[in-house]
């Protein structure tokens, strides 16, 4: 139904929606009070008016609601990044994630769930701002923050021609889309700057900010790595804008994120929807993958990463992960293999230095002023997952000039796939010597790593560029690729937005399917 999806709501009919999001994380007891007895006072105290879309805005950057963070973020970037499996046996051959076998209406939710969720919020702080000042320049930062995401599922999106109320517009090309959100970003960081100058240590939006308590220094950093971020994932489609955005970033005046007080991260008042998948749900546990890396270099973020089995009969096996592309035959089978050790009260993370860092080696990689090597960026980005993540060993990891990923051994023969070599040699110790290339399988390998639990991240990164190398999928995909490219588009726009969403497909330079590549894989 096209009301479904156009967003027709006025500023407090919206508001009341912001209102539900947000009482689990006020203080405000009068919240509560039923709506009929909330006085126009009581929204334009305190910025409520306007503050309470932010919220609604942010909760969308990485789907934080547990069913949303389910089908927009579990069963796409963690199960494609090959970070995590699912567990479900009562799926059958009709929904393999991994096989790019499901129903439309999975592929079609990240788009359904995220772009009218978010513009609903977005419409109203544009109509209150008049579309200028401070709170229009960070909604436009989080519109980047969502809408780079979404544009990196799907490809061509509605963006520069979503200016009113109506989501049924055209789409942009992919290039269009990427060109816009860095204006978009520039526009914010420069407004927000220029605040922050003249009005030191000012948190007005702090009551409505459950990432950095108000504190826009803060968010004007997050920007900056966000723009760093998207010029790097550009870096082999367009190199002249890449250098220049990223340059750009780096030299700001007041920077980047760089050290692990500063990652971007937002406390979600119901939980971490991640442990909701693992624990409550008991449908997410560890991918071969990212596990036999870990375990081949001995890395001791493995205990901060993953929980232990459950199995008594597995000898002395510790952390065990599932092959990706499996037929799931017994889901008491599956769920004894490890889980991500993720609690209910851990912050969700958006982005973290060790990312910007490894961000950075890269640009040093390509000849971009990055104000500093290659090798010096790498060894920070280990070092500050290490701190992130609490762990010590940093230096004698660096050192390891040997180990390689570890070949997989299934404990579990009925559930796991079976054991197969290794299909890396790249080792951790930086080899000055070593090709470009080499150095670019050293780094993403790394930062893949270090990305966890952020699985579009780590899979956007891992079509991009191709690494880390990874497993052959267990049985027969749909299509002749071992991770998507991307996802077909929402299936709900065929019916609701039938003539741009075809525009939209022309844009793309092949079918509108997992296989076709994304305008920034093309090198």
């Amino acid at each position: 139904m096209r009301n479904k999806y156009l967003i027709k709501v006025m500023a407090l009919g919206s508001l009341f929606a912001g209102a539900s999001i947000l009482g689990s994380c006020m203080d405000d007891s009068s919240l509560n009070r039923p709506i009929g007895q909330i006085s126009k006072e009581d929204f334009e105290g305190d910025n409520y008016l306007l503050g309470a879309f932010f919220p609604q805005m942010t909760d969308f950057v990485v789907s934080a609601q547990e069913n949303n963070y389910q089908m927009d973020e579990n069963l796409v970037g963690d199960m494609y990044s090959r970070y995590m499996m699912f567990t479900n046996d009562g799926w059958s051959a009709a929904k393999n994630p991994p096989l790019y076998v499901v129903p439309t209406s999975w592929y079609s939710a990240p788009f359904q769930d995220i772009v009218p969720g978010f513009y609903q919020a977005w419409s109203e702080v544009k109509e209150q701002t008049n579309g200028e000042g401070i709170y229009w320049a960070w909604a436009q930062l989080l519109r980047v923050a969502v809408m780079h995401r979404v544009t990196d599922m799907y490809g061509p999106i509605p963006y520069s021609k979503i200016n009113n109320k109506d989501l049924y517009v055209g789409y942009d090309s992919q290039e269009e889309v990427y060109k816009h959100m860095f204006e978009d970003l520039d526009y914010a960081i420069s407004t927000l700057t220029d605040y922050i100058a003249a009005n030191p240590g000012a948190a007005p939006m702090k009551k409505y900010d459950n990432a950095y308590e108000g504190d826009f220094t803060k968010w004007v950093k997050f920007a900056n790595s966000l723009k760093l971020r998207l010029a790097v994932r550009i870096r082999f489609s367009n190199p002249t804008l890449a250098k220049q955005k990223a340059e750009e970033a780096v030299g700001h005046m007041i920077g980047l994120i760089t050290s692990n007080a500063d990652n971007a991260s937002y406390y979600y008042a119901k939980g971490n929807p991640l442990n909701v998948m693992w624990d409550a749900y008991g449908d997410a546990r560890v991918c071969a993958d990212i596990l036999t890396y870990m375990q081949g270099y001995k890395d001791p973020r493995q205990s901060k990463y993953f929980r232990k089995v459950t199995s008594d009969t597995w000898g002395d096996i510790t952390y065990a992960g599932m092959r990706s592309g499996i037929n799931i035959t017994l889901q008491a089978d599956a769920r004894k293999f490890s889980s991500p050790a993720v609690a209910k009260a851990d912050r969700l993370m958006w982005m973290n230095a060790s990312e910007v860092a490894f961000l950075r080696s890269e640009g040093a990689l390509a000849g971009w002023n990055m104000g500093g090597t290659a090798q010096s960026f790498y060894e920070e980005g280990i070092k500050l997952s290490f701190g992130q993540w609490g762990v010590s060993g940093a230096d004698t990891y660096l050192a390891d000039g040997t180990s390689t990923q570890a070949n997989y051994t299934n404990p579990s023969s009925i559930t796991a796939g079976p054991s197969t070599n290794a299909v890396s040699t790249i080792t951790i110790k930086w080899n000055d010597g070593a090709s470009s290339e080499e150095k670019l399988e050293r780094i993403i390998t790394q930062k893949w790593i270090a990305l966890w639990p952020l699985g579009q991240e780590a899979w956007s990164e891992m079509r991009r560029t191709g690494y880390p190398k990874v497993f052959d999928l267990v049985e027969t995909p749909k299509y002749p690729v071992k991770i998507p490219n991307r996802l077909p588009f929402s299936y709900n726009e065929y019916t609701t937005n039938k003539t741009n969403v075809e525009a939209a497909v022309t844009l793309l330079g092949g079918a509108d399917t997992y296989a076709t590549k994304l305008w920034w894989q093309r090198n």
